[in-house]
């Protein structure tokens, strides 16, 4: 199978589909890597790096798309890509369609196949290629949260650990997945005082167990969400319905109970945003002012951190990556049922149903989209 890795071209996206040690393995399995000049700079990789991996460089995207039997990405096709994908051609990136119809109808009409990473599962009902970007996002999100509460950039002007005599920040974290716990262990660490909030009293007994006293949690209600958001000096929204749009558990009336230059920072901005007034912003226009409260909704964190967001997403994929190739998406799907979950477009039809829901589309599932292959 030849496979394609172009250049990364939302703005300020730094990552790359594949590392160089990607490409050798790829290569080494009998496959032919083709990847456009210059596409892992942002995070530090240099062609001759994919050229003595035995991949070989191409001028331009358009040459890719042309030339590879199977895309591999980070972000989602823009609207220029989009419109470079042709029937059969197989897709492998982060989608998050449920709020992006355009992206749903572009894909469905070039009739190619899109394996998205944020839907593939595991045996322990878990989102392996999502994980290491989740972990990413979530220690993150305290930092970029701690630089948009600094005075000189619309916030509160609160130090994250306060200092003797003076308070640390509250800081409320809403979900306790893989996101919200590195958030919380990442603000904590800060100094903050820390309250992850969560559904899930299963959940809420493993973070006790695991770190004590090191952050407190408390189940999530209306009530409980709302006294302490209004007390909160950052908000960080960290909950995931897998392929499915966020819920807003923050509305703008909300807002005004809340402490001025209080910051929010959406880390389910992807699929939408889980609060009221997040819209998607970019790391070179990362923040904005709605009543008063400060909200940071990057749509790609961490593009911030593109090497290791790239080695660690490649050390993900990779098994998956190398699977496809070696049997086709047709078999490797029919061997793997948590792959197959990843399946969210095949020739014109949509095949999740969380994102069919979303967007009012009619969905094949894809068992059937397998068997009609």
């Amino acid at each position: 199978m030849k496979i394609g890795c172009p250049t990364e071209i939302k703005p300020q996206e730094f990552r790359v589909g594949m590392t160089p040690d990607a490409a050798r393995e790829a290569v080494n399995h009998g496959h032919s890597v083709v990847i456009q000049k210059g596409a892992g700079a942002g995070a530090g990789f240099a062609d001759a790096d994919y050229e003595g991996a035995g991949a070989a460089l191409l001028d331009t995207a358009e040459e890719i798309f042309a030339t590879a039997d199977m895309i591999v990405k980070v972000k989602e096709p823009q609207a220029v890509e989009r419109r470079m994908l042709r029937e059969g051609q197989l897709l492998f990136t982060y989608l998050h369609l449920a709020p992006d119809p355009d992206q749903t109808r572009d894909l469905l009409d070039s009739g190619c196949t899109a394996i998205a990473y944020e839907t593939v599962t595991d045996a322990n009902g878990g989102l392996p290629l999502l994980a290491p970007m989740s972990e990413v996002a979530g220690r993150l999100a305290p930092q970029v949260g701690a630089w948009t509460l600094q005075k000189a950039n619309g916030g509160r002007g609160v130090l994250m650990g306060g200092v003797p005599g003076v308070a640390p920040a509250k800081v409320v974290v809403i979900g306790g997945g893989v996101v919200g716990t590195h958030a919380a262990r990442i603000a904590a660490g800060m100094g903050a005082d820390v309250t992850v909030l969560d559904r899930s009293l299963n959940r809420l007994k493993y973070l006790d167990d695991v770190f004590g006293t090191v952050f407190k949690n408390q189940y999530s209600t209306a009530g409980a969400t709302a006294e302490l958001v209004n007390a909160a000096d950052m908000v960080i929204g960290a909950v995931l319905i897998p392929g499915a749009a966020a819920p807003k558990l923050v509305s703008r009336a909300q807002l005004s109970d809340m402490k001025p230059g209080a910051a929010l920072v959406d880390v389910a901005i992807d699929q939408g945003g889980c609060f009221e007034t997040s819209r998607a912003t970019t790391h070179a226009d990362p923040i904005y002012e709605v009543d008063g409260i400060m909200h940071y909704c990057v749509a790609n964190m961490p593009g911030a951190v593109a090497r290791t967001s790239t080695q660690a997403l490649g050390n993900a994929t990779l098994p998956f990556l190398l699977n496809l190739a070696d049997k086709g998406w047709k078999q490797a799907c029919d061997d793997d049922p948590h792959l197959l979950n990843g399946l969210n477009v095949h020739a014109g039809k949509l095949t999740y149903f969380a994102v069919g829901k979303a967007l009012g589309i009619d969905v094949l599932s894809p068992q059937l989209a397998l068997k009609a292959a």
